[in-house]
């Protein structure tokens, strides 16, 4: 199996004029046997990239459908190891890139070169640190990178012109921008200016930029498509997930691949 980059990936979409689907996965929800029948079957419903949380007891900025699933997570005492492991059974079918989103504590406590070390080992391709700004940011980025994963940090509406500068040129992987202050969970609408904001994020380089917080439809994929590189959906899926939580994994992991497969049905 062919493993593609995150470069690689957003290379060939670009060439196609496609935009990039990634859900978000809370690992170990609502067992890390569903998040083993998930991983593939979100590649085979046409994603691109797979955002993957790691549990945390205080997420910066997840909604409360996020939140708890992670508290779930938590309370079947799921760790770090465990989400390595997952990653690592994946790569087998898994040929799309696979990024962990999680809070720098849990880095930190790990000690940050080790925790590189073995995501990379595990077949994670990048870091997704919401709670990493620059300036603090410059030390742990180029130790994410010399260790051969790629940096993803976020942009918000209200972050300032100069911090999204420095942001860009941190971010290797891709920009996160959120599309609304506050935190996740489904809209009906997309913002009216967030075009001219990924616009003017985008005059700052040539980093790949996808968009979360709030994208749960096929109509919002396809607003986004042209004026993003990626439309990130966590919300809507782990609803969806929750809702089926009692079924077998395979038939979560079935309805994981139809919504993306819907999400897409407008873009593509």
């Amino acid at each position: 199996m062919t493993r593609l980059s995150i470069a690689q990936t957003f290379e060939s979409l670009r060439a196609k004029k496609q935009i990039a689907l990634m859900p978000f996965v809370p690992a170990g929800f609502p067992s890390m046997e569903a998040t083993d029948a998930i991983l593939p079957a979100l590649e085979a419903g046409g994603a691109n990239l797979i955002e993957i949380g790691v549990p945390f007891s205080d997420p910066v900025a997840d909604g409360p459908v996020i939140q708890a699933a992670f508290t779930e997570a938590l309370a079947k005492n799921i760790k770090v190891a465990d989400v390595f492991a997952a990653v690592s059974r994946a790569r087998a079918k898994v040929s799309i890139p696979m990024l962990a989103m999680l809070s720098y504590s849990i880095v930190f406590r790990h000690g940050v070169a080790k925790f590189v070390k073995d995501a990379k080992a595990a077949g994670f391709d990048a870091l997704i640190i919401p709670d990493l700004p620059p300036p603090e940011a410059q030390a742990v980025c180029k130790i994410i990178r010399e260790g051969g994963l790629d940096t993803v940090l976020l942009v918000a509406p209200t972050t300032s012109s100069e911090r999204r500068a420095e942001i860009v040129k941190l971010s290797s992987g891709f920009v996160y921008y959120l599309s609304v202050s506050g935190i996740t969970g489904e809209r009906t609408s997309l913002p009216a200016d967030l075009a001219a904001n990924l616009k003017a994020l985008k005059s700052l380089g040539s980093t790949p930029i996808c968009v979360g917080f709030g994208i749960n439809t096929a109509a919002h994929v396809k607003q986004l498509a042209g004026a993003a590189d990626g439309a990130i959906v966590g919300t809507a899926l782990v609803r969806r997930i929750t809702e089926h939580r009692d079924k077998s994994a395979a038939q979560i992991a079935e309805v994981c691949r139809g919504y993306c497969a819907e999400l897409l049905s407008q873009a593509r």
